[in-house]
């Protein structure tokens, strides 16, 4: 028997995140203050940020992915990420996961990312 819990059909991938969180809009403004070095966008309007989750304690996590699993920032950038959403008023603590499911199309790109690239 297998052990690992099987994927329901309709399952998202990607955990939702805590829109109606009061420090959601906040949160989202700070992560569209960092970029990838690569490429002119930031990295919110790029749709690498998958999940903002904010719980009852104001503990932010962030599930994001990168252009590439080779990207030479990969190291970098959950730490330019904290430094970006830790200031935010009544942010207690910011933990950012990379994750490679699912991989990142350029179809994530935000109507506004695709414009600044020109691919509009």
């Amino acid at each position: 028997m297998n052990s690992e819990t099987p994927k329901l059909e309709g399952t998202p991938l990607i955990k939702p995140s805590s829109t109606d969180h009061a420090l959601y809009d906040s949160v989202v403004e700070a992560c569209r203050t960092v970029y990838d070095p690569e490429i002119p966008v930031n990295i919110y309007d790029l749709g690498l940020v998958y999940t903002i989750d904010i719980n009852d304690e104001n503990e932010v996590f962030i599930a994001m992915t990168l252009t590439a699993p080779g990207c030479p920032v990969a190291g970098d950038m959950p730490g330019w990420i904290i430094d970006a959403i830790s200031p935010v008023a009544g942010v207690k603590d910011v933990q950012v996961e990379l994750t490679w499911d699912p991989p990142w199309g350029m179809d994530m790109m935000s109507d506004e990312a695709r414009l600044e690239l020109g691919f509009m």
